[in-house]
């Protein structure tokens, strides 16, 4: 939006759409809406012959990415390089069960002179950029597109979602003084970790597109319903609103900011930010909600108060923790009949390739009872050659799906290795080695609680191991303070607006007690006699004949203690 004079009229709203059709409902929804505010202020008779202009202010094009051409992409033989669509799967000739079909493919293509897209001049920037994470990038946009896309914006983290593409361009414009203020939708995922890195070098002055500015946040609204209007699924959205924190004129005198007039530049801009504290879901799907405000500096985590995000993390606590196995296939998880079948039980050697295996509803209900063919060490050959009967298995149930993912570049790997777990852990590994137990936790659960695990047991990838084996360490990471530390410090995800613990956020930053901060032998004693009862107490809780849960009784997830 450009002020031009004393007239405001659609022309001066400049826009980017991708979508055609989308771009053209865009700026006829903007005629709509400046005739009904200027008949209101000025009645029937003020509106001019022709109705409604072409102007052609919102622009059909990509917003992040430009490129001069776009070109079939091949390998180095010359064959063409294909994806699997995604979505089409046929019956496994073996099970019966749906794999992805390899025929239903779609070409890769390669984008040539790529580039960052310019945005024209404005005053304010507005917008709901696409909600894709990370994880589905490829998948939804393509291998040549993210190649191209992570190449031209090193200053944005491949571990970022592609909201985040947007909220640093606009984010510089405003540090360098080009634009006043933006405010964007994105998703809650904002206040993660690898999100949360391009918001924090905005407002550190760390943004390359912007060497001498930095970036202040006004206003936020941290999580908040949302319908996505692409497929009507519920979703959590932040809102943020920034403006040039170096530039104390941009904020102080804005009657738009009047809470943060009497702030002082040198400690930071006083923002806005508002909670949720209640939701009330109507009849056609509406959400009225209720809202708390607050004013203060708003961090990179959309929080005011301490500055977490700031927290350094901590030699001590470093490589003592993980995240468990992903398998990146079904197949390796086998039930205790499927497991004795493979020769589980009568072959000793067999321990080593199939483990007892735990996920996030493991934790937190009643265990599956499930194990996990574990073949980390071995080449395929060895496979074959010593356990013959799980070699077929994999290559049965796993190695078609690999292999229809196998064209993109991320799992070119796992086709290629197509009898290990997609992602091994082997830092994880080395940690436990030598250990009897560990300490876990669900990686996003509503209640934050952590227990012991035996070393035999593979963690999933919704885990998080601890490498300790100490009941002491075990009754600190369950006490009120790290709890609360950890929900502080962590990120927020999903519909239900779930607490994640992030490994280097949560565990690295916080100290542990020792003798220098009061701790005695008595009371580290008593800690951990006291850790022991709780989790042998939550065992037999959630054990499968336990008369609390029962066979068939749902899962009950249990508090953290206190």
């Amino acid at each position: 939006l450009s002020l031009g004079g004393e007239t405001v009229t659609p022309q001066q709203l400049l826009g980017l759409e991708l979508n055609p059709r989308a771009a053209a409902l865009a700026e006829l929804v903007l005629w709509i809406g400046y005739l009904q505010w200027h008949i209101r202020t000025r009645g029937n008779n003020a509106v001019a012959e022709p109705v409604v202009h072409d102007y052609g202010n919102i622009q059909t094009r990509d917003a992040v990415l430009a490129w001069s051409s776009v070109e079939p992409a091949y390998d180095a033989q010359g064959k063409l390089l294909t994806r699997w669509d995604g979505e089409t799967k046929k019956p496994h000739p073996a099970t019966g069960l749906p794999v992805p079909d390899e025929t239903a493919s779609v070409p890769e293509w390669k984008y040539q002179q790529a580039r960052q897209a310019d945005w024209p001049l404005a005053d304010f920037i507005v917008g709901n950029p696409p909600f894709i994470g990370a994880a589905s990038m490829r998948a939804a946009l393509g291998d040549g597109y993210v190649q191209a896309l992570r190449t031209v914006w090193p200053e944005v983290p491949e571990s970022a979602d592609f909201v985040m593409y947007w909220w640093s361009r606009a984010a510089s414009l405003v540090a360098s003084g080009k634009t006043r203020r933006f405010g964007l939708i994105t998703t809650n995922s904002l206040r993660q970790t690898f999100n949360r890195r391009v918001v924090q070098a905005a407002m550190d002055g760390h943004n390359p597109l912007a060497p001498a500015g930095s970036v202040a946040l006004v206003f936020a609204i941290a999580d908040h319903p949302w319908v996505d209007a692409a497929n009507g699924a519920a979703v959590r959205i932040a809102m943020t609103v920034g403006i040039r924190a170096n530039d104390a004129a941009a904020w102080s005198h804005d009657d738009e900011l009047a809470w943060s007039r009497d702030a002082d530049p040198a400690w930071g801009v006083r923002g806005r930010l508002l909670t949720v504290t209640q939701e009330q879901t109507g009849e056609f799907g509406e959400v009225a909600v209720t809202l708390a405000d607050r004013l203060g500096e708003i961090h990179a985590d959309l929080n005011i108060g301490a500055n977490t995000a700031s927290a350094v993390s901590l030699q001590a606590n470093e490589n003592l923790s993980n995240r468990g196995v992903q398998l990146i296939g079904n197949g390796f998880i086998v039930t205790p009949e499927e497991a004795a079948s493979l020769g589980f039980g009568d072959d000793p050697a067999m321990e080593s390739v199939i483990r007892d295996y735990r996920n996030g509803r493991d934790l937190t209900g009643v265990p599956r009872n499930v194990k996990v063919i574990d073949a980390f060490g071995l080449s395929a050959d060895e496979l074959r050659t010593r356990h013959p009967a799980v070699f077929q298995r994999l290559l049965e149930r796993v190695k078609p799906e690999r292999d229809a993912k196998g064209t993109s570049k991320d799992g070119a790997g796992y086709a290629k290795l197509w009898w290990l777990h997609g992602k091994p852990r082997q830092e994880m590994r080395k940690q436990l080695s030598g250990l009897p137990r560990y300490v876990a936790t669900v990686e996003t659960a509503k209640h934050r609680t952590f227990q012991f695990l035996d070393a035999s047991i593979l963690p999933d990838n919704k885990l998080i191991a601890f490498a300790l084996a100490d009941a002491f360490h075990l009754g600190v990471l369950s006490s009120r303070l790290h709890v609360d530390w950890s929900l502080a410090a962590g990120s927020w995800l999903g519909v239900g607006n779930d607490p994640v613990y992030v490994k280097s956020r949560c565990f690295e930053t916080f100290p542990f007690p020792d003798e220098d901060t009061g701790l005695t032998p008595e009371l580290r004693e008593r800690t951990a006699a006291l850790a022991e009862q709780i989790d042998a107490h939550r065992k037999r809780v959630l054990a499968p004949d336990s008369p609390a849960t029962g066979s068939s009784a749902p899962a009950h997830t249990p508090r953290s203690s206190r």
